[in-house]
């Protein structure tokens, strides 16, 4: 029998016994077994991630863009083996190490994995498990896989200043040998024979991530990234046209502008022939397909007044426009110059922007969003209420509750059964948990004040309010979780929920149960988007992916896989080839819809993102977010990261002295991309909605945070 102390006379026995006993466990060990306990040194993975990290940095520029995206899952799985292994202050002193360099691209995941301090808690949480059951998937060229295996197996790439030994130390191969560990069982690499130069720097990242993220449809074995574009290009062709307008109304609403211009009844229009009417029926870009009334989800057969009024005002906005025009800002012009060139520049490029700050709210408002006709604002408490502000400064009534229908004869009796006193602010009260979604009804257009507003909650449903009698008309159950978003379809007659339930649904007004569910998000779907000819409905989840689905059928056509965290805000382009995604690698990406391809990677954000707004050209994107700004993008620009020449020239330009500071900055290191047309910062209020009015005016919201909230 073994003893586990030693004998009182000091003889060795005891000590015989257990060394027999160590090289009987080590010989029942298999080789990975083995292999596990010999790498228990925690040193050894500081060691292996810093001359990774190193060796990444001091790679040729055309190699890092495709070396960096090794380094997150490296660092995640050295992080939860110390965790496993019960070396908690060596796991913490390695994130604080080493998370700084890859907390641009992923801090919700760093602050995630930060709050597992025990081996049950890795056990037990989905990410972490997700990281330990499949394979994170990385693309890389041909010549840089080379370099890679290269460096892992001989340590050959060149010496690491200042660290002793070395790649080729002692505990450089020990570090390398735990590198390989992750490598050989976790990573997964889809080896291309595009070269490095031919290939944009961001693009790699379109192919990294968990095998499930880049999986479509239910395959039990997720397919290459390669099979993804194939899934985009190949199926259904996309009807990205705007909506079809029935004759008659058409008709009718060119009638009713015609007679308002003729009698002088439309002040708001000038000039032009009475027949020269720019109306914005039909138009239709070339290459691009429009569908038909047929296609379209069920609609009441019938044009109403409502309708023709809409339209009506719809041309009216069209004329009055403010129409802004990015590329005036191009070229050798300073943005930031006080001269008349400069100045008349920014106003043909950059948006009127008037801002809302909600004050002693802290951060207890989650959303807010503004009417079409920008006459209310909606604000969503994570105290379950919700505030309605009169942005006119006009009374909110509503109508009593003791009339009775058959009394309601004319406008003036409408009006008789109204409250008698009211306030600029309305609060209203159902939802039994924080309101993570306001949306209002866009039926009416910008010709009168919505009806109807939409709002979600944690309490698992979707709540109708009427705007008529300020009350809470339908709860809407079904999701089984917190309902993170709701919009409203560009028909006004359905809408769209996401949930953490991992689904998207469809609803309809006059019907309580679920129309559509779209399944197929690995996680959270946190954010829903209409296409403008509701078509099509787009998604984001908490996988990191974004999908657009046919609305009707359910199915999923295009699959985006680019970002490097959860989705937190999606926007369609008016004119319907767009869609732009913000996630939490503090990122927007543009995607085709048409083709499924990310046409740039937009950066410059320091915090999360939580709104995106096109202009209604479809030319400029406002983004808002928590680091108390709104940006302006250029869309058609071409963008990317600023060479390091232009970057030097600009130092240069502004102070007349060469830098020497930075001249070996990586293009990494500047967060901005060329882009980025103007910044606009505000006291201390996180921007929680950005959006724009018909006429291209800016309207953004946000709740102030004082430095003692802070």
């Amino acid at each position: 029998m073994l003893s586990d102390s030693p004998s009182e006379n000091g003889s060795p026995t005891a000590n015989t016994s257990a060394t027999q006993g160590l090289s009987k466990l080590l010989a029942s060990l298999d080789a990975t077994g083995a292999e596990e306990m010999l790498s228990l040194d925690p040193t050894d993975k500081a060691e292996g991630f810093k001359d990774l990290e190193i060796w990444v940095d001091g790679s040729l520029d055309m190699y890092r863009p495709e070396f960096r995206p090794i380094l997150f899952p490296i660092f995640v799985h050295f992080y939860l083996d110390l965790i496993e292994f019960g070396f908690k202050e060596a796991a913490l002193s390695f994130f604080e190490n080493f998370s700084i360099s890859l907390s641009p691209s992923h801090t919700n995941a760093l602050h995630h994995l930060r709050s597992l301090l025990l081996p049950a808690h890795v056990q037990s949480d989905e990410l972490a498990q997700r990281f330990r059951n499949e394979k994170y998937a990385i693309r890389m060229s041909r010549s840089g896989f080379g370099l890679l295996i290269g460096w892992l197996t001989e340590g050959t790439g060149g010496e690491a200043p200042g660290v002793g030994h070395g790649f080729n130390g002692e505990r450089g191969r020990r570090g390398r040998a735990a590198v390989m560990r992750v490598v050989n069982n976790h990573v997964q690499f889809d080896v291309t024979t595009s070269n490095s130069s031919s290939v944009s720097p961001h693009a790699w990242e379109e192919s990294t991530g968990l095998l499930s993220s880049l999986a479509h449809g239910n395959n039990s074995v997720a397919p290459r990234v390669s099979d993804l574009q194939s899934f985009n290009t190949t199926e259904k062709h996309l009807k990205l046209g705007p909506l079809p307008v029935d004759e008659s109304l058409r008709q009718e609403a060119e009638r009713r502008i015609r007679e308002q211009q003729m009698n002088g009844f439309d002040p708001e229009v000038s000039g032009g022939s009475q027949f020269d009417l720019p109306f914005p029926f039909g138009v239709i870009p070339p290459g691009i397909s429009a569908p038909t009334a047929s296609e379209l989800p069920p609609r009441p057969p019938q044009f109403r007044t409502l309708d023709i009024q809409r339209e009506v005002e719809r041309i009216r906005d069209a004329r009055k426009r403010i129409k802004l025009d990015p590329s005036a800002l191009s070229g050798d012009l300073d943005i930031h110059g006080f001269d008349k060139q400069s100045a008349e520049a920014r106003a043909r490029a950059l948006p009127s922007i008037c801002a809302y700050t909600l004050h002693d709210a802290a951060d207890c408002v989650p959303c807010a969003t503004f009417s079409m006709d920008s006459t209310l604002m909606a604000a969503g408490f994570s105290e379950s209420y919700i505030r309605l502000f009169s942005l006119k400064q006009e009374k909110l009534r509503g109508m009593r509750s003791d009339f009775q229908d058959s009394t309601i004869r004319d406008s003036a009796s409408l009006r008789r059964v109204k409250e008698k006193v009211g306030t600029t602010t309305r609060k209203l009260i159902g939802h039994s948990g924080p309101v993570y979604s306001v949306a209002f009804d866009t039926l009416a257009g910008s010709s009168a004040p919505p009806r109807y507003l939409l709002s979600s909650s944690a309490d698992s449903t979707v709540r109708l309010w009427s705007m008529d009698t300020m009350t809470n008309v339908v709860a809407y159950r079904g999701h089984q979780g917190p309902v993170w978003d709701a919009q409203w379809s560009p028909l006004g007659i359905y809408f769209a929920s996401a949930s953490r339930d991992r689904t998207a649904r469809l609803w309809s007004t006059d019907r309580l149960s679920t129309l559509r569910v779209y399944a197929g998000h690995l996680s959270d779907v946190d954010c829903v988007r209409f296409h403008p000819n509701s078509l099509y409905l787009a998604t984001g989840s908490n996988d990191w992916t974004c999908r657009l689905w046919d609305v009707q059928k359910g199915s999923c056509f295009r699959i985006f896989v680019g970002h490097q965290g959860a989705i937190s805000s999606l926007a369609m382009s008016p004119d319907g080839r767009y869609l732009a995604s913000a996630g939490e690698d503090l990122a927007i990406n543009l995607w085709d819809l048409g083709s499924g391809r990310r046409i740039k990677k937009m950066t410059g954000h320091t915090g999360s993102i939580y709104s995106l707004a096109f202009s209604a050209e479809s030319s400029l994107l406002v983004s808002g977010g928590a680091d108390w700004t709104v940006r302006c993008w250029d869309v058609k620009g071409s963008g990317g990261l600023p060479s390091m020449v232009s970057r030097r020239l600009n130092g240069l330009h502004e102070t007349g002295v060469l830098p020497l500071s930075g001249i070996l900055d990586s293009e990494e290191d500047s967060g901005e991309s060329t882009d980025l047309l103007a910044t606009f910062p505000t006291k201390r209020t996180p921007i929680i909605n950005v959006q724009f009015t018909p006429r291209n005016l800016c309207l953004v919201s946000g709740s102030y945070l004082s430095p003692e909230q802070a």
